[in-house]
């Protein structure tokens, strides 16, 4: 949405200086979107760390009594005040309060959670651990999904994340069900066109992904993350050429598609030491990678892509001169090859500019 906005005003300021909309017109296209958004802002941010630390207290004030309370009275509590944060959550709704009431579901869902660990504790339950997070998670997805909420669908991901990651921890291997619920969550982010909810999916998958690469890392693992990055790139291409419609999808699926492929370069070149030869097939591979960002974000224009490509090219170019210096190049031809390489870069992105204003001024 904040992308959308910052497109949105500048379109609206050429459209009015070019004659095509009135200010009346501006104006009121200004309250729609605001009227539309689904932005948290500051004090929704802070409701929201108030319900989370409210939570905190709870859990931490049952806990402490916890021996002292009738099994009764503590199931009353524990449901009371889970089902009171729904309630008061759904007022909150209705009156337009939207930040406050996505913080009381998120007190709901912490209260739930409380609940599973200290029911589980008083009736003295053995099983596997992870099982009650996934619990947990369940619930809270079914939560964000039933009232649409999506700081309570982005804190149910990251409860499945921290399933997926316990499951991984206690069996030494990839734990595949993961992926499941991943997509479940991500579909909800992409029904809300919640751009911060893709952002977190994709970064939630490519560690995955990469984790992956490093628990194979003696089968092929770190190529197979290679591959299934540029796979996500490709992918990803492909839906903003053919659906439009999930701009912010397809967008974000380049961002972490590079990242993706970027780290399997990086373990392939510094983690695994290859030989000289496989070294500069690999390093150039992901100086094109950084590059190709680089003109992405350029060309789109897109910031996110454009700074992850400079940062990717200044960490790639930075190893690469630590791993080579004094063997494969000498340090006077390191830094002429790197200077030559950003100043074409520089030249790329002043003809890039000047096309992209060409472009404006014959519109």
């Amino acid at each position: 949405m904040w992308g959308y906005r910052n497109r949105l005003n500048r379109d609206l300021e050429r459209w009015r200086s070019a004659g095509w909309i009135t200010a009346e017109a501006e104006t009121q296209i200004r309250a729609d979107v605001e009227a539309r958004s689904h932005s948290v802002g500051l004090p929704g941010a802070l409701a929201i760390l108030a319900a989370v630390l409210i939570g905190f207290a709870a859990m931490s004030f049952v806990g402490a009594n916890w021996q002292d309370m009738p099994r009764l009275l503590r199931l009353t509590l524990l449901i009371g005040t889970m089902w009171a944060a729904y309630l008061l959550a759904d007022q909150l709704f209705k009156r337009a309060m939207l930040p406050f009431g996505h913080a009381a579901v998120l007190l709901g869902c912490s209260v739930f959670g409380a609940s599973i660990m200290l029911v589980s504790q008083m009736y003295h339950m053995d099983g596997n651990p992870p099982d009650a997070v996934l619990l947990w998670a369940a619930g809270t997805l079914l939560a964000g999904v039933l009232v649409r909420s999506n700081p309570t669908l982005a804190f149910a991901l990251v409860l499945f994340s921290v399933w997926g990651m316990w499951e991984s921890m206690q069996r030494d291997e990839v734990f595949w069900p993961y992926l499941l619920p991943w997509a479940l969550v991500a579909a909800a982010f992409a029904w809300q066109r919640w751009s911060p909810g893709v952002h977190l999916s994709g970064l939630t998958l490519s560690g995955f992904i990469v984790m992956f690469g490093y628990i194979w890392h003696d089968r092929q693992g770190h190529e197979l993350v290679v591959a299934a990055g540029t796979i996500m790139g490709f992918a990803a291409a492909l839906g903003l050429a053919r659906l439009p419609a999930l701009e912010t999808v397809w967008r974000g699926g380049l961002v972490y598609a590079l990242l993706t492929v970027f780290a399997g370069l990086w373990a392939l070149q510094f983690v695994r030491s290859p030989g000289t030869e496989a070294f500069i097939v690999l390093a150039a591979f992901a100086l094109a990678v950084t590059l190709a960002a680089i003109w992405w974000g350029l060309a789109c224009p897109d910031r996110l892509t454009l700074w992850l490509g400079y940062a990717g090219f200044s960490i790639e170019i930075l190893g690469i001169y630590t791993k080579t210096i004094g063997t494969l190049l000498g340090s006077s031809v390191f830094f002429l090859s790197a200077g030559l390489i950003v100043a074409g870069l520089a030249y790329l992105a002043y003809r890039l500019h000047a096309r992209g204003e060409a472009r404006e001024m014959r519109s």
